[in-house]
C-alpha cells in the first residue's frame, strides 16, 4: 500500500487528477483494439467524422461508429460538433490525451492519462 500510495502522491504532484467516471478496463480494451489504435493515430493532428475515419483508417463505417463509441467511453476521444454553413453539420472526434501510464500495485490497475490542455485524469480499478 506505501508504494502505490507514493506513486499517487508523485502524481498529484505533476497535475494528475482523479476521476472514477471511466473503468479502466474500457481504456485498456481501446487500446488493444487494432481499429482503435489507427483511429487515435488518425485522429492526432486533427479531428475527422466517422465517415472520414472509415476512409481514413481502411474500415468500415459500422466499426468506425463503434470504435469511436468505445473510445469516447474510454475517454480517449473527445467528441465534438463539426459546423457546416450548408446546415449539415456532423460530429468529429479527436485524440483526447497525451499519455497513458497504467501501474499494477496491490492487486490493482491504474490508468493515468495526461490530457492536451494540462489536465489529467487518473482511473483505478481493484482486481476482484
Amino acid at each position: 500500500m506505501k508504494q502505490m500510495s507514493a506513486m499517487n502522491s508523485d502524481t498529484r504532484r505533476r497535475g494528475w487528477q482523479r476521476d472514477d467516471s471511466v473503468d479502466p478496463q474500457a481504456v485498456l480494451a481501446a487500446l488493444d483494439d487494432d481499429a482503435c489504435r489507427a483511429i487515435l493515430e488518425a485522429t492526432a493532428e486533427t479531428a475527422l467524422t466517422a465517415t472520414e475515419l472509415s476512409e481514413e483508417c481502411e474500415i468500415p463505417m459500422s466499426t468506425a461508429y463503434r470504435k469511436v463509441e468505445m473510445l469516447t467511453e474510454a475517454d480517449l476521444v473527445a467528441e465534438q460538433v463539426r459546423i457546416n454553413t450548408t446546415g449539415k453539420h456532423a460530429t468529429e472526434y479527436r485524440k483526447n490525451f497525451d499519455d497513458v501510464l497504467v501501474s499494477v500495485a496491490n492487486g490493482g490497475v491504474e490508468v493515468e492519462l495526461t490530457k492536451p490542455n494540462g489536465e489529467a485524469a487518473s482511473y483505478a480499478v481493484a482486481d476482484d
